[in-house]
């Protein structure tokens, strides 16, 4: 029945006066109530003029007439003399006289009592409504019904009502939620049918805030100081309950003198902070533990502290719980944990744990709002997700225990909660929710799961069970869901996904569910009873759930990555490791494998999907290349440095063969560095379960060190082009352009890897998840932060040897000796380039080829043995084909055989050496070596 609601208007001419009321009948509206023949017309336009006629003299009813909103009558009462009590009169009579015919409804204007008329929630409200008026000559025999929000409020543990002998009804509200806002309304019912009702609407206060800092800490006795403690609160004011600190405020700080000696029997001192101006008073404590061990960490955030000290911290606005974080040796804090959960979703999980059949369903539209409107705040919170995932775990307890139909409303908002967690902006939290709980495992509920992941499926499934028996389709942004009946057979294609086909079931109208997610697969681990670390979620997790035995069904999925191989057909397990569940091949099996559809069949139905892994050949030559080539390569480069070595302090008075020496050097190096960091990485690749933190490590410096070897062959193209366009003499110094050098051999790879890196981690995405330690290019596309600068730095150097080449080539011959060494090492440089930049193009062009054709064995091959043989590449044409390096070997060599020998053959050496040396000059020509007559003497130059 729904409310009347009056309106009264009282106008006055020279001899009559009207009166304009208006109620409502709870009833649907039809346009021929308008009509004078109608009975609804007839019986309230005589209940009206009938009332009107017995109260007041020469009354008449003016007009009548009728409107939606249920049924509203509006009517106008004319005669000469009207007042308001006497129309009060008539509508009390008409409201009686109606009753036994029409539900109609008495609104009082007043509204209900709310006490207290402000409050916080979690605290108890009394709302009062009645009595009713006198004239509606209500007895001890009425009933009351409340609602919220026009929904009848069912009465729990938390809501009670009562009717008083005075004929006031009064509801307790003892524990307020933030489902319980809303427009309250008390229904007072005679025995006859008609009602009197009030309303009034109430919402609660947050629970105020309160953050401390540190929450706790440790002091020394023998050790006099102060300890600074903080505390804040928003939109109210708190002070801390100790003499002499500071006065009340918002935001507020104190110092806490540490006594000469520690208080007998005392281990810690509790300071408290709360509330001044609220009811009721609202505090949060710091505890200060009195040590006399040495304090080795200092920190305003998580409190002083001992080695092994667990300090604690508040969190960031909006959150309530606390951060620790662990004092180590290094006298900083290390190992912080994150337990602060977003203040709403905690109000929300507070209330789970006391839902029934009246609250579950705003309880869940409320859930569904927070979850989007805060959607950042959640996803960048894994103790938040968590807690969701608790709520809809007791969603799926309470409505199973209380046996609480879903609405297909409430199942709405249910995908969309969920949904919203297996986002790809919330990958990086799962990612640090599942390896908590594979340490530690998460607090397990009645059926014994120990992960938040295996959690929140199960929650789905056993929501699912619970569904209203009709058969609809819900389609949000993640999740899909059908539910239809069948008999003995089914078959059913979801969003081009998933194919369903039962092929035996037992009985005949058998509902079935079928819920589709789109990514699942940020959420569950893609690990099977082998704890596999390179398989991989292929495809959509579908949810099967049907009151009938299905013994035979098969799956058809369409794979979300084709380049991946091997297909298992697999359901999750949420036994497996010890209740934090995995993928399980139990009944299960694939069917075929084609044109990237995966066929299974399983005897049973559950949450199903697609596992499969990169398609790793398996190649005893692939592996002896690589093996072989880097051992050769990494040789080479040792090789090329202890030349270098050996002639580095006889090429100093050159300034472009300095260069090209520093170049070559950090070239080799960086090569050295990256093939060290290759093997490091292949063998966390190659354990049976990835070290994450070292992979992410190696990654890093493979990508920072091959880079740095593009950036040196770039400072040595730009070091041939500049000294062959200046005509070799004036510009910039040796120092300035060493510093060129290093700035771009390594400043430009150190902010590529570090950008790189920074923009990929948080959310996972750096590395190639179950594969090689390498840069991640299906998620992320971070290889492309090497590949497009190796590439392009391959076609500067094309294109400056290009303008070399020409120079050179056009210049003229002849010159001094200078100048002639000069061009010999510029066209050393050239002959480098030429050979190395090509030789590393076609390398990572063939790296790139391997990402398209990842299984095919020629480019495999070719790749490997190109990338294996750049060391050997740089010992050839970097330092052996330059004849002044050999040359220079070779003088080397003799000095030092000289030098043994000439305390026992002084004369004889000298003239021999002298021999030789003319010998070698003679074969050398003008090549730039100056040697003294009698040999002790020597200058190289132009190396």
């Amino acid at each position: 029945m729904a409310g009347l609601t009056t309106t009264t208007t009282t106008t006055t001419t020279a001899a009559v006066k009207d009166f304009i009321d208006t109620f409502t009948m709870n009833m649907d509206f039809k346009a021929e109530f308008n009509n004078p023949d109608n009975k609804v017309y007839k019986d309230v336009l005589n209940a009206i003029q009938g009332k009107c006629q017995t109260i007041v003299a020469n009354c008449k009813v003016a007009t009548l007439s009728f409107r939606s909103g249920s049924t509203v009558a509006d009517y106008t009462l004319s005669a000469p003399s009207i007042t308001e009590p006497q129309a009060l009169d008539v509508k009390a009579g008409v409201f009686s006289e109606l009753a036994s015919k029409y539900p109609v409804e008495f609104l009082n204007n007043a509204v209900v009592n709310f006490s207290p008329k402000e409050m916080f929630l979690m605290e108890q409200l009394t709302v009062t409504c009645g009595p009713p008026l006198a004239v509606f000559n209500f007895n001890s025999t009425m009933t009351v019904e409340w609602r919220l929000n026009s929904v009848p409020i069912f009465m729990d543990a938390f809501h009670k009502s009562d009717i008083s002998p005075d004929l006031t009804s009064t509801l307790t509200v003892s524990k307020y939620f933030r489902t319980d806002d809303g427009t309250y309304e008390c229904r007072l019912k005679r025995l006859d049918g008609f009602v009197f009702k009030q309303q009034g609407y109430f919402t609660a206060k947050a629970i105020p805030i309160i953050q401390v800092a540190p929450v706790n800490g440790q002091v020394i006795c023998k050790n006099p100081s102060t300890t600074t403690l903080k505390c804040s609160v928003n939109n109210y004011n708190v002070q801390f309950l100790r003499p002499g600190f500071t006065a009340p405020g918002p935001d507020i700080t104190a110092l806490f003198k540490t006594p000469d000696d520690c208080p007998v029997g005392e281990s810690s001192a509790t300071i408290t902070c709360q509330t001044v101006d609220t009811v009721p008073v609202y505090d949060n404590k710091i505890t200060l533990d009195f040590t006399n061990l040495a304090i080795k960490c200092f920190s305003d955030t998580f409190g002083d502290g001992t080695v092994g000290f667990v300090g604690m911290a508040p969190c960031k606005e909006y959150y309530v719980g606390h951060l620790t974080a662990v004092c180590t040796d290094s006298g900083v804090y290390d190992n912080v944990q994150d337990y602060c959960i977003l203040a709403v979703v905690k109000e929300l999980l507070d209330q789970s744990e006391s839902l029934n059949g009246f609250t579950l369903p705003v309880f869940l539209e409320q859930l569904s709002n927070v979850t989007l409107s805060f959607f950042e705040e959640v996803m960048d919170s894994p103790p938040t997700i968590a807690a969701i995932v608790k709520i809809l775990d007791n969603v799926a307890i309470t409505s199973s225990s209380n046996n609480i139909i879903i609405t297909q409303k409430s199942m709405k908002n249910v995908m969309e909660t969920g949904g919203i967690l297996t986002t790809d902006e919330a990958k990086g939290s799962w990612k640090l929710l599942n390896n908590k709980d594979d340490i530690n495992g998460s607090e397990k509920n009645p059926s014994g799961i120990n992960s938040n992941s295996s959690l929140l499926l199960h929650a789905f499934e056993k929501i699912t069970s619970r569904l209203v028996n009709e058969s609809f389709n819900i389609q949000t942004p993640y999740i899909l869901l059908n539910k239809t009946t069948f008999s003995h057979t089914f078959i059913g294609n979801f969003n081009s996904s998933v194919e369903i086909d039962v092929l035996e079931a037992d009985g005949e109208n058998n509902p079935i569910t079928v819920i589709l997610f789109s990514s699942m697969d940020n959420v569950l681990l893609a690990r099977d009873k082998a704890n596999s670390s390179s398989d991989v979620i292929n495809g959509k997790v579908t949810l099967i759930k049907s009151e009938a035995i299905i013994s035979n069904l098969t799956l058809s999925f369409e794979t979300t990555n084709d380049t991946l191989k091997n297909p298992k057909c697999v359901f999750w397990d949420f036994t497996l490791f010890d209740g934090v569940g995995g993928w399980s091949q139990d009944g299960c099996s694939l069917v075929y494998y084609e044109n990237g559809t995966a066929s299974c069949n399983c005897n049973h139905t559950t949450s199903f999907s697609i596992l499969m892994s990169p398609d790793s050949i398996d190649s005893p030559i692939l592996d002896y290349i690589t093996y072989i080539g880097v051992g050769i390569s990494m040789a080479s480069l040792v090789i090329c440095l202890i030349i270098e070595a050996i002639v580095w302090r006889k090429i100093r008075k050159n300034a472009t063969s300095y260069l090209r020496h520093v170049s070559i050097v950090n070239i080799a190096v960086s090569l050295l560095m990256a093939d060290i960091w290759f093997i490091i990485g292949a063998a966390i690749s190659n354990l049976n379960e990835k070290n994450q933190p070292a992979c992410t490590a190696a990654t890093f410096f493979i990508h920072f060190f091959y880079l740095a070897l593009f950036f040196w062959m770039l400072a040595s193209a730009l070091l041939l082009l500049y000294r062959t366009v200046s005509v070799f003499d004036g510009g910039l110094s040796k120092v300035s352009m060493l510093v060129i050098g290093f700035v771009l051999g390594y400043g430009a790879p150190l902010i590529i890897a570090t950008v790189t890196i920074a923009a990929t981690a948080p959310s996972n995405e750096y590395t190639r998840e179950n594969s090689v330690c390498w840069l991640n290019w299906y998620e992320s596309k971070a290889l492309l932060a090497f590949v497009i600068p190796a590439l392009l730095i391959v076609l500067i150097n094309l294109i400056i040897l290009v303008v070399v080449l020409y120079k050179i080539l056009r210049r003229r011959v002849g010159g001094n000796a200078a100048q002639s060494g000069e061009k010999h090492v510029l066209v050393v440089i050239a002959r480098s380039l030429a050979v190395l930049t090509p030789f590393f193009g076609i390398t990572w062009g063939l790296g790139v080829g391997t990402m398209v054709k990842p299984d095919d064995m020629g480019i495999l091959i070719t790749f490997a043995l190109f990338n294996s043989l750049q060391g050997f590449f740089i010992l050839v044409f970097g330092t052996l084909l330059d004849k002044k390096v050999l040359s220079g070997l070779s003088i080397s060599s003799l000095s030092s055989t000289g030098q043994r020998t000439r305390s026992t053959s002084a004369g004889s050496s000298s003239s021999g050496l002298e021999n030789w040396f003319r010998k070698l000059r003679r074969r050398r020509g003008s090549n730039g070596y100056n040697l003294s007559s009698n040999g002790s003497n020597e200058s190289f130059s132009n190396t």
